[in-house]
This record gives structure tokens, C-alpha cells and sequence, in this order.
């Protein structure tokens, strides 16, 4: 099952932000946490008391805590590969390894005594996992968790991102990315604050569009904000988000019948499998509404990329149906617009592939 999850970063905030933080999440359906350890600058039974009582109050709200580590820190904490008990008694679920070992220690520590997980830094196309797989660790415990990139213009492409998240796939590992949130004075573990995405092309998006191509894509399993703290009307606009398929958000049209706004937004919808690539064909809609009668009553001229389109009566057997266009098209008279597709969504439309279901949330009128 996919996850919402946070990122906590104790060094940065007092501790009661993070807790009302970690309480007002929990309460929209979050359930991981991405928490930073990746310098030491205090000594070791303070670092234990301050995440002790967090992780404690996250873990009493359902949260898996994942504490991101380099090998410096091992060090400087008597943390052996080995000997892995500091993030137990600290009530972590795993660590991340931000900077990796030789392959053989990662695999040794996913048989650890205490049930943690290892999760691998995903954002190099390398073969470090490879060697790590070579070394035959417990799957079962191994995970996968890209970077952030808090400088302007230096997150991932989108190949790259692919070929790197392939990497993970092909093994049947979990795998994690992060999202920005857009809210204004934000920061995450470094000075530089210019937001935090995994992938550049999410670096100015909002961020429930950043989600959505996570879930497009298919590929990503935990999809973490990685800077605090999102706005409130960010964290509203995930809420009740159904992970486990692309919603679409549309901007209706005036004066649409019920009928119609039924099929839109109470209907799960599928492209069919012969796609075409002029538009998007959900048809069980004119299946289960045959024999109604669906008036013309908005017809422009041209049908632009994005336009959501329920097919009138005048088309016969066509009636019902519901399009979303791919392309600029000529209506032929037949066809009403509905709605259209959220403008900074519009390139998710290009993900849905043959049978893949989806949903649409209606936002507003156009």
C-alpha cells in the first residue's frame, strides 16, 4: 500500500512544532516519517532523549520512522553494522544511508535483531544495489529512498529518475521520493531553502500535482514532503487523496446536468484498451446510462487538450460516453464540454495508459 509521509528534522525546530506537526498529519492519513540524523553536534544520550520522545509520540499515531544517517555518524555514535541497537532504542523503524557501505554490510544488516529496515539512497544510477543484491540481503527489510535537491535547477530529470528508480524496481524493492511544499519560509537540513523535490520539474508545482505524477508514474511506493511546513491548504488538498490511482482535478463548466456530473466524478474511469491518440475514451458510462437522454447544451467550436467532453444523444450509441481530449480537435456539433482538466495537471494526461483507471475531483467552475 502506498504512503503519505513527512519529514521531521529535531535540530531545526522546537519540539513541539514537530509533535502538533506529526498529530495534525496522522490525522489526514499520513503514516511515514523521514527524520534526520546526518551530523552529530551533540552528545550521544541527549541525541537518544530528543528523538526518544518524538518517535514515541509518532509511533503512538501509526507512523514508520526511517532516520537518515551517513557512515560518519555510525562512527561517531559506536554504531556498528553489527551492532544496530542505538536505532532501536531510539523507536525507529530503519535508517536511511544516505552515503553507502561495500554491499556486503547492507545485506549483513537487513538480518538485524531487531526487525529494522535498511533503506538505500536510489537517486545514482550505479550498482551499488546490485552489489548489495549480489551479497543476498533480506529483501523483506531492504528499501529504496531517492534524494532531495534544495538548490534551484539541481533535482533529478525524469530519465534519469526512471533509470535510476528501475534499478530498485526490478528487484520487487519499496521505494520512496519527496515533494516541496510551495509554502513560503520552509527549510529542510541545509541553509539552502529554494524548496526540496526529488525531481526538478516539481520544484514550483503544487504540491498535490507533485503527488499525482508520483502516483502516474507507478514506480513510487512512499511519497514524502521533504521541507517543513506545509501549508494547511496543502496538507487539505492531499486529504482523502486515493493513492492508489491518478485523480484528475476538474474545472466544470457551468449548467451541467446531474446526470453528467455523475459520470464525472462518482464513476471510476478507465481509458479503453484500443486507445486512441486524439483522446482518452472512458465508455461504462454510456453502458450504464443507455436509454438517457443527454441534451446538447455546450458545443464550442474547437475541443482544446484538456477539455473533459460527455458525448449528446446526437451521437447514438456514442451517448454517455466520457472523453478527455489529448489534442485540439474540430467538434462536430455532437459533443459537449463538461469541464477541462486543472492547467498545472494537464501533462498527466499523458500517463494514462490502456485499462489504467483513474478518477476525477472537482475543484471549481471555469
Amino acid at each position: 500500500m502506498r504512503k503519505l509521509g513527512i519529514s521531521i528534522y529535531p535540530d531545526k525546530s522546537i519540539k513541539q512544532e514537530i509533535l502538533d506537526y506529526i498529530d495534525m498529519t496522522s490525522k489526514k492519513g499520513f503514516s511515514r516519517i523521514f527524520s534526520c540524523l546526518l551530523s552529530v553536534d551533540k552528545d550521544k544520550e541527549k541525541i537518544k532523549r530528543t528523538f526518544i520522545d518524538i518517535n514515541n509520540y509518532a509511533k503512538e499515531r501509526g507512523f514508520e520512522i526511517i532516520i537518515d544517517v551517513a557512515p560518519p555518524v555510525f562512527k561517531e555514535l559506536g554504531i556498528t553494522y553489527d551492532n544496530l541497537s542505538f536505532f532501536k532504542e531510539i523507536g525507529a523503524d530503519g535508517f536511511r544511508l544516505d552515503e553507502g557501505f561495500t554491499g556486503r554490510e547492507e545485506a549483513g544488516m537487513t538480518f538485524n535483531d531487531f526487525n529494522l529496515n535498511v533503506e538505500i539512497n536510489m537517486s545514482n544510477n550505479v550498482h551499488t544495489i546490485d552489489t548489495i543484491m549480489d551479497y543476498k540481503p533480506n529483501k523483506h527489510s531492504l528499501y529504496g529512498c531517492h534524494n532531495f535537491y534544495p538548490h534551484i535547477y539541481s533535482g533529478l530529470g525524469l530519465d534519469y529518475f526512471n533509470k535510476c528508480t528501475e534499478r530498485f524496481l526490478k528487484y520487487g524493492l519499496r521505494t520512496a521520493a519527496f515533494v516541496t511544499s510551495q509554502n513560503k519560509n520552509t527549510f529542510g537540513p541545509w541553509t539552502v531553502t529554494q524548496g526540496l523535490p526529488t525531481l526538478e520539474m516539481h520544484r514550483n508545482l503544487p504540491i498535490d500535482v507533485q503527488v499525482k505524477h508520483f502516483i502516474a508514474l507507478g514506480t513510487i511506493d512512499d511519497i514524502l514532503i521533504s521541507n517543513c511546513y506545509p501549508s494547511e491548504t496543502e496538507l487539505n488538498s492531499l486529504d482523502g487523496l486515493d493513492l492508489r490511482l491518478l485523480t484528475l482535478d476538474i474545472e466544470l463548466v457551468d449548467n451541467v446536468p446531474q446526470v453528467g456530473q455523475d459520470i464525472m466524478f462518482k464513476e471510476l474511469h478507465f481509458d479503453r484498451g484500443d486507445k486512441s491518440e486524439n483522446m482518452i475514451r472512458s465508455t461504462q458510462s454510456r453502458i450504464k446510462y443507455k436509454g438517457h437522454n443527454f441534451e446538447l447544451f455546450n458545443t464550442p467550436e474547437i475541443i482544446k487538450r484538456g477539455d473533459v467532453i460527455i458525448e449528446s444523444s446526437k451521437y447514438g450509441h456514442y451517448a454517455g460516453e466520457l472523453q478527455i481530449a489529448l489534442k485540439d480537435m474540430k467538434n462536430t456539433g455532437f459533443s459537449n464540454v463538461v469541464g477541462k482538466i486543472r492547467d498545472e495537471e494537464m501533462f498527466l494526461i499523458d500517463y494514462i495508459k490502456p485499462w489504467q483507471k483513474f478518477k476525477m475531483r472537482k475543484i471549481s467552475s471555469v
